[in-house]
């Protein structure tokens, strides 16, 4: 159901959420328009066009539960291109994909999301600060091989 702003139910909810839980730290807020935006990973450039957020944490040991990358980019699903459309809930939005690399789970994280919805990237990347969890450029990793 969306109300009178365009806002369905679960993104108001995400909003009053987030609002409780970051807008009252200062070290975690969203910068006013046309101030700079801080990473909170000085490892992972601004212009890093993707990040993946890996399932280990800065001590090396496996986060857990062992479907928190699934959980995290369903959470996620309705933040996509375009808006939330009917049906979206059923798969993951393009800008936070869940996948496994090397028997860790990681979730891919693209840039887009912090232009077209600030708050959404700034959980994501909280999520990870808060959970200890090593963020990488993913640009940096090697392509994957072509089917052949």
């Amino acid at each position: 159901m969306t109300n009178a702003s365009g806002l369905n139910e679960v993104t108001q909810q995400f909003h009053v959420l987030y609002k409780i839980q970051y807008l009252t730290d200062q070290s975690t807020a969203i910068p006013a328009a046309g101030e700079p935006q801080h990473c909170h990973y000085p490892m992972v450039p601004n212009a890093a066009k993707e990040i993946l957020i890996q399932g280990l944490t800065q001590d090396g040991k496996t986060f857990r539960p062992s479907d928190w990358a699934e959980r995290l980019a369903g959470v996620m699903s309705q933040f996509r291109p375009g808006g939330t459309v009917p049906g979206s809930h059923l798969s993951y939005s393009p800008w936070c994909v869940p996948t496994t690399m090397g028997h860790i789970k990681c979730v891919v994280v693209n840039r887009e999301l912090e232009e077209h919805e600030p708050m959404a990237w700034t959980f994501v990347m909280n999520f990870a600060k808060d959970n200890n969890l090593q963020v990488v450029d993913a640009s940096l990793l090697p392509d994957r091989p072509k089917a052949q």
